[in-house]
């Protein structure tokens, strides 16, 4: 046996296979509602293990390093690191030399759930993390539910106990009674639990920012009274499994994530469960279709802190990266290629939102800048490089050879992706976010959500209202009697797209929503999402600040004076139904003739200024969105207005006919 087993113990489990323990490893998963603290309890744990020297300057959430992620301040891929424990704990298990916990840090939004489903596959046992504020949301009920599927252990981490208005007791009591009633829905899918152990369920309390952990509950409002994590990594220790395998069963290792190396090409991130992979060595790559292909491994790069350093092998229970296979897929296996035993394909949620991808060709397209990516080609390349690393989106051809339709499990998940593309150099078009539907029983049904929004209680009226107008049903309402009311919905998932949008600009920026899915219901009928129709430029030419300033009492604009539009162009939203055509290149003519009086000074309204995500939730189902590097523009999909014209009333026509 290789130097790495030296530690593993035998014992016997209830099947009576002899098993192997890796006693010198964890793997723990931490997840949680997005914003409850995840990334920044990672931070400190690897401070205290003593990853960063005492002058290196650490950043905030340092495992978030995508600059999407920084900028909207959420988690949006999977990744792991690893914090060595030399605490004391270690040598009364065993292992004097420390133990090894692989950290995955998960993302805490259901629109990317299949990062999620990767990471729980990765792991042993999870960290749920709640907010002691806000308690668990849907999403908490999304990641805990992955979980106890997968028949993970989980250890319930009350996070922020320091805020002003924590309510840790009441938490901990809405935590558990979530855990036991889904642990009661997936026992009656069939999946067997140990209720047993999820009544005994341990609680840390802590205050990740500052890096704080106990099993004593603070008071509401104060910092637990340690000043280290080690409750924590006790708890890790001795709640999550150490990893087991079976000595004489051949090799096994699943590959759960992607990623690059400027030197040794694309690496796979593998979770080893049994076997041994050795540097320099053959094996067998068993790909989704089922297929067999034979590679060299040339490198083992096992993670230590945020680092990846060489080793010659890795054993089970071990998550390295490898190199050697140029085309290696998430889900694939690495096998003994002479006794081929797979894993298992992660299963990941279907998709319940799609966005039509497609070249752009607009009159300004290519205009903006130098080496834009541009054509039908370019694009399907990147969507097809897109789907080797992100295991949650489909992609689908659709009647024309230059648009895909991409299908995802929310809108922002999609629109990330569409910013990601935008800032690699790629010029495209985005329409609007559409269910993706199925027929059942001969009807047709549409995916629900359920939604929970926490708002201040004098606008529980206005997003009841807003709420009713998008086919929303209540399903109940509480008060913790602190001026905020929470209040819980199933939605049909298109009756959300815009949503956030309109929830903060009716509770002046403090409305807080989240949803998860809630299966499938019949179709809901017509939802009417925007009352305002769009003011359309009828030429091509620049925007005047004359004919801005003369139209500017029909609405608001999107585009700055001087701004280069074309025909068809969305350059504005009017103040009534229904869209309206401006000429808004309109110059002030010249005369050689002298005004009596000056003229009078006039003030142009700014123009609004809207992101991607809110451009996609703008758009009507005629319009689309130009994305260039450069520029973001809200666009009719026919931008000739005499053939838009036509369009509409055959629609129109078709409409009253049904």
């Amino acid at each position: 046996m290789p130097d790495i087993f030296d530690t593993a113990r035998k014992h016997k489990i209830q099947n009576e296979v002899l098993m192997a323990v890796r006693g010198d490893i964890r793997n723990v998963a931490i997840v949680a509602h997005v914003d409850h603290g995840k990334t920044t309890l990672v931070n400190a744990m690897l401070k205290q293990s003593n990853v960063f020297s005492e002058r290196e300057e650490v950043p905030d959430r340092v495992l978030d390093s995508n600059a999407l992620e920084r900028e909207k301040g959420i988690t949006i891929l999977a990744k792991n690191t690893a914090v060595q424990y030399t605490g004391p704990l270690a040598e009364e298990l065993g292992e004097p030399e420390g133990i090894t916990i692989n950290v995955v840090d998960t993302p805490g939004h259901a629109d990317f759930g299949g990062e999620v489903e990767r990471g729980i596959s990765m792991v042993d046992g999870v960290v749920l993390l709640v907010d002691a504020s806000e308690g668990p949301l849907p999403q908490t009920r999304f990641v805990l539910r992955k979980a106890l599927e997968a028949k993970l252990p989980v250890i319930l981490c009350v996070n922020k106990t320091d805020r002003p208005d924590a309510r840790i007791e009441e938490v901990v009591s809405e935590s558990t009674d979530l855990l036991l009633g889904l642990a009661q829905d997936v026992s009656e899918e069939g999946i067997d639990l140990d209720l047993d152990a999820l009544l005994d369920l341990p609680v840390i309390y802590c205050a990740a920012k500052v890096g704080h952990a106990s099993t004593e509950r603070p008071a509401d409002g104060e910092a637990p009274d340690n000043d280290d994590l080690e409750p924590l990594f006790d708890a890790i220790l001795k709640n999550i499994p150490a990893p087991q395998y079976d000595e004489d069963a051949p090799l096994q290792a699943h590959v759960t994530n992607i990623d690059a190396s400027d030197y040794l090409g694309r690496l796979g991130l593998v979770r080893i469960y049994n076997g041994t992979l050795v540097k320099g060595k053959n094996y067998g790559l068993s790909r989704v279709d089922g297929s067999l292909e034979n590679f060299k491994l040339t490198e083992v790069l096992r993670t230590k802190g945020l680092e990846r350093v060489p080793v010659e092998e890795a054993g089970p229970g071990d998550i390295v990266a490898i190199a050697g296979v140029s085309d290696i897929m998430i889900g694939e296996t690495i096998v003994d290629p002479n006794d081929p035993k797979p894993l298992p394909l992660i299963h990941v949620d279907e998709p319940a939102i799609s966005m039509t991808f497609g070249t752009n060709d607009s009159p300004l397209v290519g205009t903006e800048g130098k080496d834009h990516k541009l054509t039908a080609r370019m694009l399907n390349d990147r969507l097809q490089r897109e789907l080797i690393g992100n295991v949650s989106i489909h992609v689908v051809p659709t009647e024309r050879p230059d648009a895909w339709e991409v299908q995802g499990r929310g809108e922002l998940a999609l629109a990330i992706l569409a910013e990601e593309m935008r800032r690699e150099g790629y010029e495209l078009t985005v329409g609007r976010p559409q269910v993706v539907t199925k027929i059942i029983d001969g009807k047709i049904n549409e995916p629900m959500e359920a939604t929970t929004i926490d708002v201040p209680d004098e606008y529980m009226g206005t997003v009841t209202q807003l709420l009713a107008e998008r086919k929303g049903r209540m399903d109940s309402m509480s008060n913790h009697g602190s001026g905020w009311v929470r209040i819980e919905f199933t939605v049909p998932s298109r009756g959300l797209i815009g949503f956030r949008t309109a929830l903060l600009s009716a509770t002046r920026g403090t409305g807080i929503a989240s949803s998860i899915s809630a299966g499938y219901a019949p179709w809901a009928g017509a939802i009417v999402t925007r009352q305002n129709g769009s003011m359309v430029a009828d030429r091509k030419g620049k925007a005047s600040p004359y004919a801005m300033q003369k139209l500017q009492a029909r609405g608001n604009f999107f585009v700055q004076p001087q701004a280069a539009v074309y025909e068809g162009q969305v350059v504005g939203v009017t103040n009534k139904p229904g869209d309206l055509d401006i000429n808004v290149t309109l110059e002030k003519h010249m005369t050689n003739m002298r005004s009596a009086t000056a003229d009078v000074l006039e003030t142009l309204t700014p123009p609004i200024s809207m992101s991607l995500e809110e451009s996609l939730d703008f758009a009507n189902e005629d319009e689309c969105v130009e994305v260039t590097p450069e520029s973001i523009r809200i666009r009719k999909i026919i931008l000739d207005r005499d053939q838009w014209y036509k369009w509409y009333s055959k629609q129109r026509r078709q409409n009253q006919n049904s």
